[in-house]
């Protein structure tokens, strides 16, 4: 309380150093915590292979439906396995109310794999019935209200009847599984039959549960054996293995059949991020408490002559830091519970501080620990070293060895703060870069839209409709949205094809003004419009005309199983598709309108989608009376492909604006304390006819020398970082020299306002009152 503007000082920046210590471990607790509500974690795994075509490898989690039933049935050491669907959009209605939801379809043995609450059901099986739907509470609740929706039934579709025999817990928002329903497959159905024997179309989720100590290689082994038995031609191309759910969240990137990790690279880095600005907060409070070594000299010196030992000193000065922490800590508490809900935000979770866990006292406990002593390590080793007889002759002068610490540790701070800065600017360019790369269509103006059967009958109203608004410029349809990628397929056959070429496509199905709503790019032939809907036509892209060594490719015939045969109309422009940090793959577009439901509409320019989105409604529900209404911004969509960067941006912006704030905290308390112990010295200069400026240049000078320091400390550490993380992407930047001399300027910059402002005051003060006083 005597020294309120040291105390005040340390307590911000230790209560800002915990206050994002604990934010950023929750985030990371969050990720480690992945999927381990499923009392199984450690026994469940997701069959996926390693594909190789020509070369290009790539890790594909698409298997084919028989491939579960074999598995189960012929190695001993798998417990179950589950084929299902990916998500998929289910519309159901209830009266006349419609809903869309997301949903799986899977086999009935889901739950004997993946641990669900259930909170209510009518059987003990409630998925065996085809006609049996299982929601989540929240679903539950948005379509019955306070009703009771056990045994209520919906409608699936114009034709089909599903009851309602569970109502589950909404699943934990960290578990890869997510669902709003989930259903049995109709075993019964054609379709279901005809895929259960089908070897070679790979379209469905495989996931096995082994017993406790499996040994996964041989079980892979199996795997493989399995595949290659039931299609011997998959043998030169495939290789199967198990991924477990340990590993689906924090390292689930494979670049060329190799696991080259994932978010887990983030949770170690913002792990280390977090340590580092809790480290730079105590280093103010070591630099601040040393500063004021001759204030509390003589206090040592008396104590020791009254008979205090070191080590009770010692303990003196550590109990006086760890009661800052504590008290940072209280105030850390109050600022979590304020930004929390700014940080589920950002990080784009559901974050929350259980105070009743008894992890989270231990842990805080621990933080607290760690900072009192770590901040009262160098003070109290320090302080408690001085002469008494030195002390109290008055002959006790600081000198270099006090003065060495300091500047190292400043020159800590600002090399770390440094790195952060920079390594913000790099994570800036590589994704102004990426969002810069020519994409080969237009996302802006471009609407997509599920459909339906409904829609898929009714699809020439709803086109010339839309075209009479005079809002919209073209229409067309896909299999799949423009920002996904749903089907790869082996490349056709063609004449003069090479012995042994083994490619892959991506593939997809349109109908006509396909590349004139999408804004791609022609460069040879013509698009589908005006030809009759049985043609046999297909696009191909620029990278598969030169994977494929076409010279004149217009015109040509392509095969696929010997019988069907399709003619190249034309030629477009390479198209991204997938993630925007890769090279486009060789893709073929079928003309295919019976087998395109995503409708995509582009809007005239200057079209307002406020003014359009209600008529572009009102003629949906004109036609789809039955279904939601649900529409998607293609760019906004494209955006969604750098959630992870833009996390890491976003974070990193703050981790820097944060440790750049806690150390000028830290340097205009020292530069203060510099200024009084130096005020005696600024009088006579100012009395000798010394200018404003060379007092202020005086006094920058020393923090300046040290920010310099830092920042040849800092560059080559970032550069080196930086490179490393950039080598994860085909696609980057170069770092530039430019990128450090702006943040060496900027930081210089900032080094010198935040000294100035502290030695303004004292040089423009009266000097006879210096002098008085001395």
């Amino acid at each position: 309380m005597r020294k309120r503007s040291f105390s005040a000082i340390n307590l911000f920046g230790l209560t800002t150093g915990m206050t994002c210590t604990i934010l950023i471990l929750l985030w990371v607790r969050n990720e480690l915590n992945y999927n381990k509500s499923h009392h199984n974690y450690e026994q469940i795994y997701q069959v996926m292979a390693h594909r190789d075509f020509n070369n290009h490898k790539f890790t594909d989690a698409n298997m084919v439906w028989p491939l579960a039933g074999a598995i189960e049935n012929e190695i001993p050491q798998v417990r179950n396995a589950v084929v299902s669907t990916h998500h998929q959009d289910v519309n159901l209605r209830y009266g006349e109310e419609p809903f869309r939801i997301s949903g799986l379809v899977t086999s009935p043995n889901f739950f004997d794999v993946f641990t669900v609450n259930f909170i209510k059901r009518s059987h003990p099986d409630p998925i065996n019935d085809p006609n049996s739907i299982v929601l989540t509470q929240s679903t539950a609740t948005a379509i019955f209200g306070d009703e009771d929706p056990l045994d209520q039934v919906l409608s699936l579709g114009p034709q089909r009847q599903v009851k309602v025999t569970g109502v589950i817990a909404d699943l934990p928002s960290n578990s890869t599984i997510q669902f709003d329903c989930i259903r049995s497959f109709d075993y019964s159905s054609d379709y279901v039959k005809e895929n259960m024997e089908e070897w070679s179309n790979s379209s469905w989720v495989v996931v096995i549960e082994t017993i406790p100590g499996a040994d996964m290689k041989l079980v892979d082994q199996q795997i493989n054996q399995i595949k290659y038995r039931h299609d011997p031609g998959d043998r030169e191309i495939s290789t199967y293995f198990s991924f477990p759910m340990a590993k689906w969240r924090l390292y689930s990137d494979f670049n060329e059949g190799v696991n080259t990790g994932g978010m887990i690279e983030y949770v170690r880095l913002f792990s280390i991020v977090a340590v580092i600005i809790l480290v730079i907060a105590c280093v103010n409070f070591m630099n601040l408490s040393t500063a004021r070594s001759e204030k509390r000299a003589r206090e040592v010196g008396i104590r020791k002559t009254l008979g205090s030992l070191r080590k009770q000193l010692v303990l003196q000065f550590f109990t006086e830091s760890v009661i800052l922490a504590f008290l940072s800590f209280g105030i850390s508490l109050i600022a979590i519970y304020l930004l929390l809900p700014s940080f589920n935000l950002l990080v784009d979770k559901q974050l929350s501080l259980d105070l009743t866990e008894p992890v989270f006292w231990l842990g805080a406990l621990a933080i607290v620990i760690f900072t009192g002593v770590l901040a009262g390590s160098y003070p109290a080793l320090f302080l408690s070293s001085f002469n008494p007889v030195k002390v109290l002759k008055g002959t006790f002068v600081s000198g270099k060895k006090t003065v060495r610490p300091r500047q190292a540790l400043i020159v800590f701070q600002f090399s770390i703060s440094i790195l952060l800065i920079s390594a913000t600017l790099v994570v800036y360019q590589q994704i102004g870069m990426i969002k810069g790369r020519n994409i080969g269509y237009d996302p802006n103006n471009l609407i997509t839209i599920t459909g339906s059967e409904d829609t898929q009958s009714n699809f020439e109203g709803i086109k010339q409709e839309l075209l009479q608004t005079s809002l919209i410029h073209s229409v067309t349809r896909t299999m799949s949205p423009m920002t996904d990628i749903w089907w790869r397929n082996r490349a056709p056959e063609w004449e003069g094809k090479p012995e042994d070429t083994n490619m892959l496509f991506t593939a997809m199905t349109a109908d006509v003004d396909f590349t004139e709503t999408m804004g791609i790019k022609l460069l040879e032939g013509k698009d589908f419009t005006g030809t009759p809907a049985d043609s046999a036509y297909v696009l191909l892209n620029k990278a598969a005309v030169e994977e494929m060594n076409l010279p004149n490719p217009v015109g040509m015939k392509l095969y696929y199983r010997d019988q069907d045969e399709y003619t190249v109309h034309g030629v477009t422009d390479n198209v991204v598709q997938d993630s925007p940090f890769k090279p486009v793959e060789p893709m073929i577009i079928f003309f295919n309108p019976g087998n395109s439901p995503y409708i995509s509409l582009r809007l005239r320019d200057r079209t307002q989608p406020a003014e359009a989105l209600p008529a572009i409604e009102k003629i949906f529900k004109k036609y789809n009376p039955g279904q939601v209404f649900k529409f998607q911004f293609v760019n906004q969509k494209f955006e969604e492909k750098f959630i992870r960067e833009k996390l890491v941006s976003k974070l990193s912006n703050w981790f820097a604006v944060l440790a750049v704030t806690i150390c000028c905290i830290g340097l205009a308390g020292l530069a203060a304390f510099t200024i009084e112990k130096r005020s005696l010295e600024i009088s006579m200069r100012r009395i000798l006819g010394a200018s404003l400026h060379q007092i202020l240049a005086l006094i920058s000078r020393e923090f300046l020398k040290l920010v310099c320091l830092a920042l040849i400390i800092a560059v080559p550490f970032s550069w080196w970082f930086m490179s490393r993380w950039l080598e994860n992407y085909q696609f980057r930047v170069d770092i530039s020299i430019w990128i450090y001399a702006v943040v060496g300027l900027a930081t210089l910059m900032l080094t010198l306002a935040v000294v100035s402002a502290n030695t303004l005051k004292a040089a423009l003060g009266n000097p006879m009152k210096s002098l008085r006083s001395e």
